[in-house]
């Protein structure tokens, strides 16, 4: 039992409070003792615990996390005919929702961010989250009981040492983690998601390294560049799709087909619901105040343009993301994590001021009512690193089908030629 860090930022900004030095001074605190009070080893039955609901104006259950350490029994809670999962770096959700609705049953999430655990529980209490770091976490107990293992490790260089490189070569990754995952369950397939720029990164060496590794691990590896545009999400958001079928298993594994346009903002905000959101400067409305929706830092007078890009202004490239609104007929560009920040602006199509928190969660296709836990700075960071779900359930819809189709037809194994490799691009 201790405080949740999450939800005392949640009343804080409900409250005003804006930051936890603000917290501490009206506490009549140190910063440290705050910190003391809100670690997880401290006595949320202390005396102390006290001033700060008062304060906050809150009972005690509503800021108290209680420790689960839920263990799921395998065999009472998968049917034979349940498609099965396990998702590593779960995030606050979208991969996992996007599995859910395509009828995938996943029993494992790992996340180790606090407000991303915090958003998982509040909206799916029964699921499986372990809320801890993945190198602490052993897959043993669902070796040849799930059938895919899913996830998106960040994108890490590995050091060369001008020779191929194995599994343990890639120890101390978050890729190395995924890799351990997969070794350990033997899934029949795997998903791995990345950013596009994967497959440029380090010369190509990097998405190499991976390839190899896991096609060491058994499996027939493809990958493809999936813009989240063409498949029901207003963004254009590219992402690698890197999909493993074990080499002994008759599965064939289709990608999901892209729509011939893209869906724009219009479709996707309709109806959106008001919410909480940050806003610029006043420096920066005045200058975006300039910019038609569809347009850029291009459509600036030039010496406003010269003030506000700086040294950029100069440097050459297309920028078009600098000082962008974005236009109701277009999807908007790849969201980040902070929507304020300079030289990635999205600008609502009217009014000069970033996209709301309910606005980002539509254009990354979360429903209405998936909750963002922990202050307003951790949900845009939540929402900018997700998958989206609408991309995710199709991606999800072709992996259930391609397990169902393996059962159906008697489980007929297949024998692969090494190193095949497909690599795919849609754009």
């Amino acid at each position: 039992m201790y405080l949740s860090k999450i939800k005392v930022k949640e009343v804080m900004n409900d409250k005003g409070i804006m930051t936890f030095t603000d917290l501490a001074n009206q506490l009549g605190i140190t910063k440290y003792q705050l910190s003391v009070m809100l670690s997880d080893g401290y006595n949320p039955l202390k005396a102390g615990v006290e001033k700060l609901c008062n304060l906050l104006e809150v009972n005690p259950g509503s800021i108290i996390e209680f420790s689960d350490s839920k263990n799921l029994n395998l065999e009472n809670n998968v049917n034979n005919d349940d498609v099965t999962a396990i998702e590593l770096f779960a995030g606050a959700g979208g991969i996992a929702l996007g599995l859910e609705e395509a009828g995938i049953k996943t029993l494992q999430y790992v996340e180790i961010d606090k407000a991303c655990c915090e958003t998982l529980k509040t909206n799916r209490p029964d699921w499986n989250i372990v809320c801890k770091d993945v190198s602490a976490v052993d897959f043993k107990m669902y070796k040849d009981k799930v059938d895919i293992v899913t996830g998106g490790f960040p994108c890490q260089a590995f050091s060369y040492a001008g020779k191929k490189l194995g599994f343990s070569d890639t120890r101390g990754t978050l890729f190395h983690e995924f890799a351990r995952c997969v070794k350990e369950v033997n899934p029949k397939i795997f998903w791995a998601e990345n950013v596009k720029g994967l497959v440029s990164h380090d010369k190509g060496r990097t998405l190499k390294t991976i390839i190899d590794v896991l096609e060491s691990l058994g499996y027939v590896v493809q990958y493809k560049v999936l813009n989240a545009a063409y498949y029901g999400v207003a963004q254009k958001r590219e992402r690698i799709v890197i999909i493993g079928i074990r080499k002994d298993l008759n599965i064939n594994f289709e990608y999901p087909q892209p729509e011939k346009k893209m869906t724009n903002l219009r479709e996707a905000l309709k109806d959106c619901p008001k919410s909480q959101g940050v806003l610029y400067s006043a420096n920066k409305k005045k200058v975006l105040d300039l910019v038609p929706p569809g347009g850029c830092w291009v459509n600036l007078p030039e010496d406003i343009a010269k003030e506000y890009m700086g040294k950029s202004y100069f440097s050459g490239g297309g920028k078009r993301g600098m000082a962008r609104r974005i236009s109701w007929d277009e999807p908007c560009l790849t969201l980040t994590c902070s929507p304020s920040q300079k030289q990635t602006e999205r600008c609502h199509p009217d009014e000069t001021r970033p996209f709301t928190v309910r606005e980002y969660a539509r254009i990354q296709s979360f429903p209405d009512n998936w909750q963002f836990c922990g202050g307003i700075g951790d949900q845009y960071k939540q929402i900018g690193n997700a998958v989206p779900v609408e991309l995710a359930r199709r991606i999800g819809v072709e992996l259930k089908k391609a397990i169902i189709d393996y059962r159906n037809n008697d489980n007929q194994k297949i024998s692969y030629p090494e190193n095949l490799f497909q690599e795919l691009v849609c754009v």
